[in-house]
């Protein structure tokens, strides 16, 4: 009652103001003047051993926030690439002072956070804790315990991650892309390989400490309820006794941008959507006068939902569901890079239309140059709000040699930036014309319109090496649909035992995002088929189908089947479509493709394709055509590790690959002959 009564007054309170001041609720309201803003300076100090100290006073909240960075070069790993991300999971396995269990049971009891990298460290936590927190984490970095067995736990993950990218259009993309733009044996252009994270030793980690994880040109910056000087001897009595390394700085190997603009493709078989991006080298720092200009052009090209990139891309032409352009002004590698994530199928034409904003970026309108100044000082002004950004202005303030008024007068300097500002920023940054244009995906799909766009087309290996154009392989005359059919239908147990099958149900498991997903998929002759996705003690999804009509519940929402989408199920009604596929003209054999770095048949009805092992005739895997969010996606499931199951051989494993993630099935059990007509109900 007292929240109505509240809401009732503010009502009348509002109709008064209205009627006062006789507002035109038509009218767009005028933006105020651009606030003042006072940014709290650092206090600092520097310890012998190089480390600089940044304190920032804000006693608001009782939490402190500490980041240690290191201001270094990127430093050539070489043989060991990896080297240093090994080294830095090392920091959270104890001290030479105290146990890993110790260190971090220490840690929880505080409600602290405490996280290490190869180039710093970050800590929060309430401010009586702090203290404590600080000389963990001094403890952590001056004393780590280095041990054989904990690196070789690390080097196992990450091979395992290594491994699990081997497919993955995006993961390629990002390494080869830097390989190429810098060297792919450059301190800027290399990557770990499962060579190279084998290669790691004890003494390799070691030594890369050492020389490189020390306070030479490090900064350590406090900020939040803290007071200078209660801090600046707990500072002092916590990393004095952290060493020097003088490790001679080596210069950054030359990187230029190509002289024409030309695209690279990786061919990656198993790929249903092209990881696009465009790249360039440039000069930009913070400290230039083109800084803001160049960045107001950045945000109208791709900062967000309403840029030019998005609004073409995945609005006008629904090639993408999201695309976008980042401007860094990073002091070793700054560089302008656009990138989707596109249907095979419209590759080329995605990439024509990213050149075309491109090229028309050095044109911006009066409105969009508005909305980009208000969208970037709200920004700002929202970022104030967190420790973690005042502790950024203090640390680049110091390491892009920014003046002291550069965040002070951050508004103010948006606020000059003008149409020609931008045009000009442009020229320097953003290079159209001598751009990599990047693309990791499935070659026979994609280059032969890539190829009629006019710029030179080379294509490179996923270790970043050239090589010839992906070539299809000839299918050999005698072999046909049907033949490829029947071939698989005796590779998993014969036509005899498949007719034995009147239905088979597959129970299998997989995580997602730290989440235990069990599924239950179960088929019956006549199309029928229920599958159940289950978690968290509930049924998070429900798709079933009776062999005439049927429907999906999701979130207690039930949506009947459209009648295309019935139509497309009575296309094939066999247990297993092979039987059904000599039966009918609209399957055909489409060539030979790698699935799972295997030659596989592909046998293609409409959108949708299956693959067969050349050499088994066991299916490998099939990609299918689906709508979602408006948006028109190619979900591709590869199929592996096949098993007797009642003299019919089923996989179990199962992965299917959605919106750039792979998802792994492990399949616990199949059930054959147990299926009910009212499972289908």
């Amino acid at each position: 009652m007292k929240k109505q009564l509240t809401y009732i007054a503010a009502a009348f309170f509002f109709a008064g103001m209205v009627s006062a001041q006789k507002i035109d609720l038509n009218a767009m309201p005028k933006p105020g003047p651009t606030p003042a803003i006072n940014i709290a300076k650092p206090k600092t100090f520097q310890l012998s051993n190089g480390l600089t100290v940044m304190v920032v006073e804000n006693n608001k909240l009782p939490r402190v926030s500490a980041s240690l960075s290191m201001d270094r070069a990127p430093y050539y790993e070489g043989s060991v690439a990896g080297v240093s991300e090994i080294m830095a999971e090392q920091f959270e396995n104890g001290t030479t002072n105290m146990s890993k269990d110790e260190f971090n049971k220490k840690v929880d009891y505080l409600g602290a956070n405490l996280n290490f990298s190869s180039n710093g460290a970050a800590a929060n936590s309430l401010s009586k804790y702090f203290p404590q927190v600080l000389n963990l984490m001094a403890d952590a970095i001056i004393n780590p315990k280095f041990s054989a067995e904990e690196i070789q736990n690390s080097k196992d993950r990450a091979i395992e991650g290594l491994k699990s990218e081997e497919k993955n259009a995006s993961s390629i993309a990002s390494k080869v892309s830097n390989a190429l733009m810098y060297g792919k044996n450059t301190s800027r252009g290399e990557f770990e390989t499962v060579e190279s994270i084998n290669k790691i030793q004890l003494a390799d980690v070691q030594n890369t400490y050492k020389k490189y994880y020390a306070p030479d040109n490090a900064y350590l910056v406090i900020v939040g309820d803290v007071k200078f000087d209660q801090v600046k001897p707990m500072v002092e009595k916590a990393f004095s006794g952290w060493k020097k390394a003088n490790t001679p700085i080596s210069p950054l190997e030359p990187a230029s941008n190509v002289a024409k603009t030309e695209i690279n493709v990786v061919d990656v078989p198993s790929a249903v959507q092209s990881v696009v991006s465009l790249n360039n080298l440039n000069t930009l720092k913070m400290k230039d006068p083109n800084y803001f200009p160049a960045t107001i052009a950045n945000y109208i090209l791709g900062g967000g939902g309403e840029a030019r990139l998005f609004m073409n891309l995945r609005e006008k032409n629904g090639f993408t569901y999201g695309a976008y352009s980042n401007l860094s002004a990073s002091k070793y590698s700054p560089q302008f890079s656009a990138s989707a994530s596109v249907r095979n199928e419209v590759t080329d034409k995605a990439v024509k239309e990213f050149m075309n904003e491109l090229n028309a970026i050095s044109t911006v309108k009066p409105e969009e140059l508005e909305n980009a100044k208000a969208k970037l000082k709200g920004s700002f002004i929202m970022s104030l709000e967190q420790p973690a950004t005042i502790a950024r202005f203090a640390l680049n303030q110091k390491v892009q040699d920014l003046p002291d008024d550069f965040y002070t007068n951050y508004l103010k300097s948006i606020d000059k930036v003008t149409a020609a500002d931008v045009s000009n920023a442009v020229k320097s940054t953003i290079l159209p014309n001598q751009s990599r244009i990047f693309i990791a995906g499935k070659a026979a799909d994609i280059s032969e319109g890539l190829e009629k766009l006019g710029y030179p087309v080379k294509y490179f290996d996923k270790e970043a090496n050239p090589v010839a154009k992906p070539t299809t392989q000839k299918v050999d005359a005698g072999v046909t649909v049907a033949s490829v059919a029947d071939k698989y239908i005796n590779a998993i147990g014969g036509k005899a035992n498949i007719d034995k099958v009147s239905s088979y149900t597959v129970n299998a498991s997989m995580s997602m995002q730290g989440q235990n997903i069990d599924l239950k998929m179960m088929k019956a002759k006549g199309g029928k088929e229920l599958t159940t996705v289950t978690g968290m003690g509930q049924t998070l999804q429900k798709q079933v189908f009776d062999g005439k009509t049927g429907y999906s519940e999701q979130m207690g929402k039930k949506v009947e089947m459209k009648p295309e989408q019935i139509a497309e199920k009575l296309k094939n009604t066999e247990l297993f479509p092979e039987l059904g596929f000599a039966k009918s003209a609209d399957y055909k054999l489409a060539g030979i493709e790698k699935i799972g770095g295997e030659d596989s048949y592909a046998v293609k009805n409409g959108d949708n394709t299956y693959y067969y092992s050349v050499k088994t005739g066991l299916k490998t895997g099939e990609t299918k055509t689906v709508k979602a969010m408006g948006q028109t996606m190619t979900v591709p499931t590869t199929y592996s590790d096949y098993k007797d199951v009642a003299g019919v051989k089923m996989p179990y494993t199962i992965t299917v690959s959605q919106m750039g993630m792979d998802m792994t099935m492990n399949v616990k059990s199949y059930e054959v002959n147990q299926a009910k007509d009212s499972d289908f109900k």
